[in-house]
């Protein structure tokens, strides 16, 4: 893990640079920590980093950096289950474990949308095929983003990754179900988006979703 500088007000954890369950709980456990930190603005959870953006009336640059160290140590000495332990050259890992209870939220879905076929004769599957190996899976939400809501989940099967489309709509309806490479995700409000629609849900609790939750997606 390290931590570089990327503006004046503004610093980012970097964990080991790959989508997995290890670097997953590894953000979740920093983030929950981090966050309540007095004199953090923002603090940004995504796929393999921390994006920490910080009151400058109360951090320098070196401060935060020092506090965030600091803080990461304190934990790790009193969590016996740690094995990797964080140091000031910022070049290890700490596996923390979770501070939080991650909820299993089930998504009722419809299958029937315009890219359903699209994926299917990609993967050279049956539409039903395709349906029944994104159903068998339970997912973890990785990141949030582009949008408030839009939860990023993985990974997909990989008999059913599709690449997104070559031309964005510029329409795609709330309440989608995508896909797109090894992910899938729900459209929590109208939006242009370039992802395989094959699906739709009336859930709208979007506000729900938090890093390391699980999603399960149920045929209706």
């Amino acid at each position: 893990m390290k931590i570089k500088t990327i503006s004046i007000d503004s610093v980012i954890i970097y964990f080991k640079q790959e989508i997995s369950e290890e670097v997953l709980n590894q953000v979740q456990s920093h983030y929950y920590r981090l966050k309540d930190l007095k004199g953090i603005i923002d603090i940004t959870p995504s796929y393999c980093s921390i994006l920490i953006r910080y009151d400058l009336n109360i951090y320098n640059d070196k401060s935060i950096k020092d506090t965030i160290i600091n803080l990461i140590n304190r934990l790790a000495e009193a969590n016996p289950t740690i094995v990797n332990q964080y140091h000031s050259n910022l070049s290890s890992t700490v596996g923390l474990a979770s501070a939080n209870h991650p909820k299993t939220i089930k998504i009722p879905t419809i299958y029937n949308e315009r890219d359903l076929k699209r994926v299917a004769n990609h993967n050279n599957l049956t539409i039903e095929e395709v349906i029944t190996l994104h159903t068998q899976k339970t997912y973890r939400v990785y990141a949030i983003g582009f949008m408030i809501g839009f939860a990023y989940l993985a990974k997909i099967d990989k008999k059913i990754i599709t690449p997104r489309l070559s031309t964005p709509r510029a329409k795609i309806p709330k309440g989608s179900v995508a896909i797109a490479d090894n992910q899938t995700a729900i459209y929590p409000k109208d939006s242009a988006g370039g992802w395989n629609i094959i699906g739709h849900t009336e859930f709208n609790r979007f506000e729900e979703f938090n890093i390391g939750d699980y999603v399960k997606f149920e045929r209706i």
